[in-house]
């Protein structure tokens, strides 16, 4: 049906509007977690870029599991979940054994950056697979996995490499 901007364009303009402040705490704090050290990785603009095709990658994933499991593709679907997934990919690829604190019972430990993510990815898949089963909570976990995936296969194509990171540290240094 037409639409008052081309649909298209949503699979953008969602990536930057969230379903309350406690999805949009919890996707800030993942993106300073690990989007720090990506951006760093990176560069601005091929940072930027990556964060824009890892969101759209998340959203054709969710837009095709929700056409193959019959659900209503007129249902709206918001948030940087998927693209910032896509982040989180990346840092598995790049910074497998870097430790990132969590927090387990009551304590907060440094853990290798490949258990929590890859507990976090396996949780992904588990809830999305409730989603065959007819069970849904409103969570585009298809998009979650596909910005994952779309992370740890791209990242390699957008990353400058550790050379490019020590030259910029240099340039600044010679600044200070």
């Amino acid at each position: 049906q037409p639409t008052p901007i081309p649909v298209y364009l949503t699979m953008i303009t969602s990536m930057f509007m969230h379903g309350g402040f406690g999805h949009l705490f919890g996707n800030m704090l993942f993106l300073w977690i690990f989007g720090d050290n990506i951006e760093n990785r990176l560069g601005h603009t091929r940072y930027l870029l990556f964060y824009l095709v890892c969101g759209i990658l998340a959203s054709l994933s969710h837009v095709f599991a929700s056409y193959f499991m019959g659900m209503d593709l007129d249902t709206p679907s918001l948030g940087a979940s998927g693209a910032i997934s896509g982040i989180m990919g990346a840092y598995l690829i790049l910074f497998p054994r870097r430790r990132v604190m969590v927090w387990i019972l009551r304590a907060v430990v440094p853990v290798p950056a490949m258990v929590s993510l890859g507990i976090w990815i396996l949780l992904q898949v588990v809830s999305g697979l409730g989603m065959l089963g007819g069970q849904s909570d409103g969570v585009a976990y298809a998009a979650h996995i596909g910005g994952f995936l779309a992370g740890m296969l791209l990242v390699k194509f957008f990353d400058k490499g550790q050379d490019f990171v020590d030259q910029e540290l240099a340039k600044r240094r010679r600044f200070m």
